[in-house]
């Protein structure tokens, strides 16, 4: 899928090599501030004249020196070269406002819009994608990689442009202004400046070893704590100190060479990076002593010293900081190409169609794109009419659930077709086909909203009164009453503050009101209490009436009344018929599990 990252022999991202290729690659994601282009060239602009007066602030410095002591060339006073720096502080701020604000508009809205696309394209993904994906690394892409890419829209980009700018204009100003001292400067400074960004690099390094070595302690507390109840149960408490003791002192270990490298690089700096800085000062001091350059020329001097030196390192800094926005770009763009199975623009209308609802396997084999050494179906033939119900029984593993899967077109067969009207599911379209059917699992999941909400996910555009029309079918418009804030009672994240039972009648009212063609039931009564397997049932029992209904059956006592049993078992069916018929097998599959369920309750 080519979502695995790179990983390094410590575990940590390979940063991507900046080449033409990746250069080019990465600069597609442009594409999302096209729209905000304007802004970005104004913003530009105004980067490049508050860079060049920038350099201006030195220049004056050493000018003020200059006419206090007498030594100046112009005729000017420390008074107008006031009234001067005022006016360019005054502007500098305008500019300076002007740019955040327009590089901010051209971010903001540049990333909202990746950030759209990204969910846009992962919820039109297909499930094999989600299969051989992480949710952990599909949730980074959507936060800490976008983020890479806004700190580059917003800040990065703009910074280093900066400090091209400032250095080239520095050198400039430096050639001119003291030829003599930008030559020793040139010659010594920006290798110690480049020394500096290759130790700070490896520093970086050593950073993000501890880091990973923290993170991986933190880990064993996460899972200690979330199962501190077999911790406890196992007695394994002095097992789990020491595991999480030898963590730490890994940490330590790696903090101690992050901590020596560390001081090295403080002996570095102090003694080469400083030292070459008094040197040229030292150089500059002999030439003042000398008469042959003033006060003011070393003052400004040194002050456009010290500009590039930090325009040199901010350049290593932002270098590394586009490496890791390429690397983020080029994870983004992996998801962007992958291909949709439907669309989610808003612009994007699917024409409705409405099936009658026969639905035909023809000779179908499959295995899951995970696991194609493990067939799942082999050549499974059968039928169900329009408005049949129909119950798959079998052991755990049989395939029933895959059945399912495969009508709701999650996955594509290997062999044979699913016909559904006399039509291959393959040839209608996916929305249109979906809008045409409703499942209720066996593990009903909600969404952190109201109890409306949810059941408006069926048909979003219903009205309140086919709301609570569907919550009185599903046998849930009592309980509802019952909380004080009816129908917009917060159910909690995945509808924990419901009961089973409640939850699912609030899936079969979110069925009953898309009113699906075809209803799919993954046993929705297994894991209730006897009073709410009643209601549930007798819920269900109003949703099936008139439907094409599959129901992957785990209790047979819920499928007595059903048109027809298909018994299934590795991937083959091995019995059919009625409740009745199936019974009178003596040596049946389906006897059998009936005699032990019916024995068992």
């Amino acid at each position: 899928m080519g979502m695995r990252r790179r990983k390094t022999a410590a575990g940590g991202e390979t940063p991507p090599k900046l080449n033409r290729e990746k250069l080019l690659e990465a600069a597609q994601v442009f594409s999302f501030i096209r729209p905000y282009r304007w802004p970005f060239i104004l913003g530009m602009v105004f980067l490049f004249l508050s860079s060049l007066v920038f350099m201006i602030f030195p220049y004056l410095s050493g000018l003020m020196v200059d006419v206090a002591q007498g030594n100046a060339k112009m005729d000017i006073t420390l008074g107008q070269i006031g009234w001067v720096l005022l006016g360019i502080l005054v502007a500098q701020g305008v500019v300076s406002y002007s740019r955040v604000l327009l590089f901010a508009i051209v971010s903001e809205k540049g990333i909202a819009d990746v950030r759209k696309a990204l969910y846009q394209k992962l919820v039109t993904l297909p499930i094999v994608f989600f299969e051989q994906s992480r949710v952990g690394e599909l949730v980074s892409r959507l936060t800490a990689d976008v983020e890479k890419l806004y700190s580059a829209f917003s800040i990065t980009l703009a910074e280093f442009i900066r400090q091209i700018i400032i250095l080239v204009a520095g050198i400039a100003f430096l050639a001119i202004r003291a030829p003599m001292l930008s030559l020793i400067m040139l010659g010594t400074f920006p290798v110690i400046v480049i020394g500096a960004m290759f130790f700070g690099r490896f520093i970086r390094k050593l950073s993000k070893s501890r880091q990973e070595e923290l993170a991986q302690s933190n880990t064993i507390l996460n899972e200690t704590i979330q199962a501190i109840e077999a911790v406890k149960a196992f007695t394994n408490e002095m097992f789990e100190a020491l595991r999480y003791g030898r963590s730490i002192d890994q940490v330590v270990g790696v903090a101690l060479r992050y901590a020596r490298w560390r001081a090295l690089f403080s002996v570095f700096i102090i003694t080469f990076l400083f030292g070459a800085l008094f040197f040229i000062i030292w150089q500059g001091a002999r030439m003042l002593e000398n008469g042959t350059m003033t006060a003011g020329q070393l003052i400004e001097f040194v002050v456009y010293t010290g500009i590039l030196g930090g325009a040199i390192a901010g350049l290593g800094n932002f270098y590394t900081e586009i490496l890791g926005a390429v690397g983020a770009t080029e994870r983004i763009r992996e998801i962007l190409k992958e291909e949709g199975e439907v669309a989610a623009d808003p612009g994007h209308q699917v024409e409705r169609i409405t099936l009658k609802g026969n639905i035909s396997y023809e000779h179908v084999h499959f295995s899951y794109p995970t696991r194609k050494d493990l067939p799942v179906l082999k050549g499974l033939d059968f039928q169900v009419e329009s408005g049949q119900k129909v119950a798959l029984v079998g052991t755990s593993g049989a395939g029933k659930s895959t059945i399912v899967q495969l009508l709701l077109k999650f996955y594509v067969v290997d062999g044979g077709d699913i016909k559904v009207d006399g039509h291959s599911i393959y040839d209608i379209n996916t929305t249109a086909f979906r809008q045409n059917i409703a499942i209720v699992p066996q593990e009903v999941i909600l969404f952190g909203g109201t109890i409306k909400e949810n059941i408006l996910y069926g048909k979003p555009e219903a009205t309140e009164e086919e709301v609570i029309e569907a919550a009185r079918k599903a046998n849930a418009w009592d309980f509802i009453q019952s909380f004080p804030d009816s129908l917009e009672t917060i159910v909690g994240e995945r509808g924990v503050k419901l009961s089973g039972g409640q939850r699912q009648r609030i899936a079969i009212a979110r069925a009953i009101l898309k009113d699906p063609v075809i209803l799919l039931l993954d046993e929705a009564t297994s894991s209730l209490d006897a009073e709410s397997e009643k209601a549930v049932q007798d819920a269900l029992n109003k949703l099936m009436e008139g439907r094409t209904s599959i129901i992957i059956a785990h209790r047979l006592a819920t499928i007595r009344d059903v048109d027809c049993i298909y018994v299934i078992d590795k991937g083959r069916i091995i019995e059919q018929g009625t409740h009745e018929e199936l019974s009178q097998i003596e040596d049946g599959t389906y006897n059998s599990l009936a005699k032990l369920q019916f024995e068992l309750t």
